[in-house]
């Protein structure tokens, strides 16, 4: 390898490290990932002279962010493992130590494949320990305070009743393979982004600012190690673990060892029972068990004395293709799922314990590129351990696989999004995606109308109540047979609902043409369109040249547009919604207030309808001021999703804080 092609591999890693630790969301497998080191490190052993401090090999991988709270300095450095690929490199590590000592014992131990975490506890009042503070690994020095996150995992106890003054243990937070498929069957509901595994949506919830979200998505956490503690805890490494055990505190499983072949047949144990885990591991962690010896066996600054992490490698099987189903999302995009058999057994290929016959195909790019087909025969294998991947083919088939032109469901043309490679039907009224559409139009950023959620959309489409938009409208019409069957609630919930309904006529236009869910048509896109229309009817006859003439407004939104409005069948939904007495003029052009008059405002996070530059003129125009910064002299912050540190500044200050819809109240504009 020569020096250009060595800095070349240290960029790739570094990308990749910033993927899988700080962005949670890695690009290549963890099996990819290794094989670079392997070769950055063999790299490094020929040419020690090219080594310096930014190296992969020498560092951490995260880094502390300060999104999820104040960073902390950590009382015990939380290193990396050095990872072993052989059976023979584990040997070899366990003879260099008993050459050393020859007695020495060894603790195996399942490496769990999820986010570090330490919890230090100090003694109280009360006798008892006390957890004080939560703090994620970070850059292996320096990490997060996520305290208020730990304290909602049930496995991390508050409290122990022990005699220690006091103790810092750390662990390993993961996530369940049933709590992992419940969020992603959640997303996929509503049309939301699915998470790649089990590992990367732990961190994620684990960074996450508000605690119910990390309650809700149900983390665990095992403890693997006592950092610092009384002599009890820390002279054994596996005495430890069992005092922690007995106190109730959720250890991993480990498993005492004195010969080279009893680590390995306790290896080969961790990999027969991963299949069987409701977890998942990404290895196997040989320790030393007395731990006064481990500073005998420094392995470098990133890697902890006295450990290696065995890495099993991938299963993987032959399968070959046998059918391809196509189906519509929620959201219009055509999904892929490969059907097929182990081309051994002719059954379901059993890959980490579990029976696989299906695995999604992603797009037409894919498949394309895949030369996926039916009798074709492809590589399989479960990435992260839980989602099956097809890893190549082996066999093409004679045809690769084609997606159809029109619509599996309602018939309809589709089209591929430019510079994608999605495909998807753009028909609103398409079934397979019209629960989420009707929720759309129901939600607060579009028509807001309270209580009338997707959950409240899917029972009344599946009861045949709404077949488009303009059926909300009727739904009035059918209050009796609502209330008895408690499809929407009970009588006072389906009155609430029904009202809003009524209420949500009034709303301002630009709210209904973003509830129509015209693609790229959104609630800022919406606000500007309307604001060169008296009405949605004068929209509805607009020629593409007026519409490409409003800022903002390209040849490609133009389009859909014209399109949208140039279906019968979306006609035909405008006409019931007119009929229903839903508002489609727009305001008169309102004079200038003085409602802010001397008061200064500053706007922070993204508002539900206004743009930066629409809310700034809004504010300007009733007189008030805008300003960059929160101090003592700001008198209202207007605050949206998304915030940052000037929210938290106005909190501090004890200045008010309101959000869109009371900045319009007071200008008397909604």
């Amino acid at each position: 390898m020569t020096y250009q092609e060595y800095l070349s591999l240290k960029d790739t890693i570094n990308v990749h490290m910033d993927a899988y630790y700080n962005q949670d969301a890695p690009t290549i497998s963890d099996f990819e990932y290794d094989q670079l080191m392997q070769q950055l490190k063999a790299a490094e052993r020929e040419h020690p002279e090219w080594i310096t401090p930014d190296s992969p090999s020498q560092k951490i991988g995260g880094v502390a962010k300060r999104t999820a709270g104040v960073k902390v300095t950590h009382n015990v450095p939380m290193l990396s493992i050095e990872d072993v690929f052989s059976k023979g490199d584990v040997t070899a590590w366990v003879e260099k130590v008993h050459i050393l000592h020859p007695g020495c014992a060894f603790s195996v131990e399942t490496k769990i494949d999820g986010l570090s975490m330490t919890l230090r506890y100090e003694r109280r009042e009360d006798g008892k320990l006390h957890l004080v503070l939560a703090e994620t690994r970070g850059d292996g020095l320096t990490g997060e305070d996520v305290t208020a996150n730990a304290l909602v995992i049930p496995d991390v106890k508050q409290e122990l009743d022990a005699p220690w003054d006091s103790l810092e243990i750390r662990g390993e937070v993961y996530m369940s393979h049933e709590d992992f498929e419940r969020y992603n069957a959640l997303q996929e509901e509503n049309g939301k982004k699915t998470a790649a595994n089990p590992r990367n949506l732990a961190a994620g919830t684990l960074r996450q600012l508000d605690p119910s979200i990390t309650k809700e998505r149900g983390l665990r956490m095992f403890i693997f190690n006592v950092q610092q503690g009384d002599s009890e805890l820390t002279a054994s490494h596996i005495g430890g673990m069992e005092k922690l055990k007995a106190l109730g505190v959720p250890v991993t499983w480990h498993k005492l060892c004195r010969t080279a072949d009893e680590v390995i047949s306790a290896i080969d144990e961790i990999g027969e029972m991963r299949s069987e885990l409701s977890y998942d591991i990404d290895g196997a962690v040989v320790k030393i068990d007395e731990t006064a010896l481990r500073a005998d066996f420094h392995a470098g600054s990133k890697y902890s004395a006295g450990h290696i992490a065995y890495k099993y490698p991938p299963e993987e099987r032959v399968v070959v293709m046998d059918e391809i189903e196509v189906d519509v999302g929620r959201t219009g995009k055509l999904t892929f799922t490969g059907i097929f058999h182990d081309r051994e057994t002719g059954k379901p290929a059993r890959l980490c314990g579990t029976s696989v016959s299906r695995a999604t195909l992603h797009n037409q790019d894919y498949i394309r590129d895949m030369q996926v087909g039916i009798g074709g025969a492809y590589k399989l294998f479960k990435s992260g351990e839980i989602i099956p991947k097809l890893n190549g083919c082996v066999t093409p088939p004679e045809k690769v696989f084609t997606a159809p032109e029109l619509c599996p469901v309602c018939r309809e043309k589709l089209i591929r999004e430019e510079d994608t490679a999605d495909i998807r039907c753009v028909n609103p009224a398409c079934p397979a995606q019209l629960s989420r559409t009707v929720a759309y139009f129901t939600s607060l950023d579009c028509m807001n109308i309270m209580g009338l959620g997707e959950k409240q959309v899917d029972a009344l489409v599946k009861q045949g109540y709404l077949k488009d938009y303009g059926d909300i409208y009727t739904l009035k019409d059918h209050r009796d047979e609502l209330i008895a069957s408690g499809i929407i609630g009970k009588e006072k919930n389906t009155d609430k609902i029904l009202a809003a309904i009524e209420e949500s006529k009034a709303s301002h236009p630009a709210r209904l043409l973003a509830a129509l869910a015209i693609r790229n048509v959104g609630r800022n896109t919406a606000r500007d369109i309307m604001k060169h229309f008296a009405s949605l009817e004068d929209l509805i006859s607009a020629s593409r040249e007026q519409l490409t003439g409003i800022d903002d407004v390209g040849e490609t939104t133009a389009d859909c547009i014209l399109d949208f409005f140039a279906r019968a069948e979306n006609r035909a939904v405008m006409d019931k919604l007119r009929a229903a007495g839903v508002n489609m003029i727009m305001p008169a052009e309102q004079a200038a207030s003085s409602a802010l008059a001397g008061m200064t405002l500053v706007v922070t996070g993204t508002l539900p309808t206004l743009g930066r530059k629409e809310v700034t003129e809004l504010i300007e125009k009733n007189g008030g001021k805008c300003a960059g910064s929160v101090s003592r002299k700001t008198d209202l912050v207007v605050a949206g999703e998304a915030t940052g540190s000037k929210l938290t500044r106005a909190q501090e200050l004890g200045i008010r804080v309101i959000d869109e819809a009371e900045l319009l109240r007071m200008i008397g504009q909604e």
